[in-house]
């Protein structure tokens, strides 16, 4: 990770790897267990090729759910993703857009990594990030119609 101030950074750089994954044919309860186990919150659900094809999370496993019952039949889709050298805004905005609280980091369409709301909480904590300027407005000149 990342610790200069006041640099550019990747997501990359603050993203949680490696990541934890499930199969669409798993279970609820060996994900809850898996969660427990590592003190995760999300897991992507990747196929057999490591593309993510949907997300599973704490929240989705607190509704009463039969732990011999795959998680395909409940696991978020579609699957919100940044590549894994993208800047943390693109992450924010996707997050912001679809109301998530995680995206999946990939390299090529394999999943790599996993950057969650509170990763990005700390990078803006840490005030490691650039602050660009925005154009500056053109001046209205006095005298003309």
């Amino acid at each position: 990770m990342a610790t200069v101030h006041d640099m550019n950074v990747d997501v990359d750089q603050i993203m949680k790897h490696p990541v934890m994954t499930a199969m669409p044919h798993q279970t609820a309860g060996h994900v809850r267990q898996v969660m427990i186990e590592h003190r995760i919150s999300a897991m992507p659900v990747v196929n057999t090729d490591g593309e993510p094809v949907g997300m599973v999370t704490a929240a989705d496993l607190l509704v009463d759910r039969p732990d011999g019952s795959p998680i395909s039949g409940f696991m978020s889709t579609p699957v919100y993703s940044v590549p894994r050298y993208e800047g943390p805004h693109i992450a924010a905005r996707i997050m912001r857009n679809h109301h998530i609280h995680h995206v999946v980091v990939t390299e090529g369409k394999t999943a790599v990594g996993i950057l969650s709301a509170y990763d990005l909480l700390q990078l803006v904590e840490d005030h490691r990030f650039t602050v660009k300027q925005g154009p500056t407005p053109p001046k209205k000149s006095k005298g003309r119609s």
